[in-house]
């Protein structure tokens, strides 16, 4: 068993995987991720700052959901985050276009260079159900 404490309110729970906060900071954390969603879908035009300020919810928290995708600026929004590799603003993610197409050529040319591992066929018997012989 895996026993982390929440870093939000400091509980002890259970931890299984995400982020490391207890089932009830998780559900807060969403009910307030729905309270920004529908924010920005009413003001379009709206910034992180005053995203944050209407909606009682830090920046970094906002970032945080635009780096998961889970949250787009628009594009009338003067607002964005920098792209991680090369530093262009964007509106969500963490690259740019440009980067996320070199990352995935550069990965796409590595893996045609190495060695292809071909998937284990399995033989006849291993889908077969076998019974112990008493």
């Amino acid at each position: 068993m895996n026993v982390k404490n929440c870093r939000k309110c400091k509980r002890i729970f259970n931890y299984v995987m995400g982020p490391v906060l207890c089932p009830r900071c998780r559900e807060e954390e969403e009910e307030k991720f729905q309270e920004v969603k529908k924010y920005v879908i009413e003001n379009p035009g709206s910034g992180i700052q005053e995203v944050s300020e209407a909606c009682d919810v830090s920046v970094n928290l906002i970032r945080q959901w635009l780096r998961e995708e889970r949250l787009v600026l628009s594009d009338e929004s003067p607002m964005g985050i920098n792209c991680e590799h090369c530093g262009r603003m964007i509106k969500s993610g963490r690259f740019c276009p440009e980067c996320k197409s070199t990352m995935t050529n550069a990965l796409n040319s590595a893996i045609g260079g190495a060695a292809r591992i071909q998937p284990k066929k399995e033989s006849r018997d291993g889908a077969r159900m076998r019974f112990l012989d008493k």
